[in-house]
This record gives C-alpha cells, sequence and structure tokens, in this order.
C-alpha cells in the first residue's frame, strides 16, 4: 500500500474511535494485531480495551498532531484529553508507530509522555 493509504487507514481509524464506532475496528485491525505497549493480543483485545477506557473516560478524544509514514510504518504523535473517573481534566501526548500490512494495522509501539518535576501530565 501506498504511504498515503496507509496514513489514511490511521487517520480513519482514529476518527472513527474519538465517534465511539467501535464497529470499524474490524475493518482496520488485524485479527492477529499485537501491542508492543499495552498487553493487547488481537483484535478482540483491543475491542474489549477500548471498550473499558470509553466507559471509564467518556469524553476521550484524540487528535493527530503530526504523521509520518515509511515503508509500512506510520509514526503519529498524538494528544489523548479526556476526564478521569474524579471529574479532572487530563491531557497527555504520546508518539505511537503502526505497523500496516493488507490494509489493516498489525502492530503497534507507544510511548506517553514521561513525567519530570518540568513537564507533568495537565490535570484541571
Amino acid at each position: 500500500m501506498s504511504l498515503e493509504k496507509n496514513k489514511a487507514i490511521i487517520r480513519k481509524a482514529i476518527e472513527e474511535i474519538n465517534r465511539r464506532n467501535l464497529a470499524v475496528l474490524d475493518e482496520f485491525v488485524a485479527p492477529d494485531y499485537v501491542d508492543h505497549t499495552n498487553p493487547l493480543l488481537g483484535l478482540e483485545d483491543v475491542k474489549q480495551f477500548y471498550t473499558r477506557t470509553l466507559k471509564d473516560f467518556p469524553d476521550l478524544y484524540r487528535t493527530i498532531e503530526d504523521i509520518i509514514a515509511e515503508g509500512d510504518k506510520v509514526w503519529i504523535r498524538s494528544k489523548i484529553t479526556a476526564t478521569d473517573p474524579t471529574g479532572k481534566k487530563v491531557e497527555l501526548s504520546t508518539v505511537t508507530i503502526y505497523r500496516i500490512v493488507n490494509g489493516k494495522i498489525v502492530e503497534a509501539w507507544s510511548v506517553p509522555q514521561t513525567v519530570s518535576k518540568e513537564k507533568k501530565p495537565k490535570f484541571t
């Protein structure tokens, strides 16, 4: 697939999750998907993960800030905003690398922002 098509797959998958349309995961995630950051193995784990996450963070929204593709990989820098169960607003930045094969996401690696004294996650 072309680099632009691979980027479009990631954009569309994130847009649909933002819309709470988890049925679309069948279209974008391979049955044997492996997430190397979270303990997610397979499409069913991904569906369960997003079902739980969206239940706990009903206003969760992910914005792609940068997107780069090379070979079969797509890198995104994104910002996730949500309200946690205690009512605090949460903002988290991540960098995620997705590997795409035959139009489906087969692997992912994520790195959340690091927390230091100078830069902490934003709670309001």
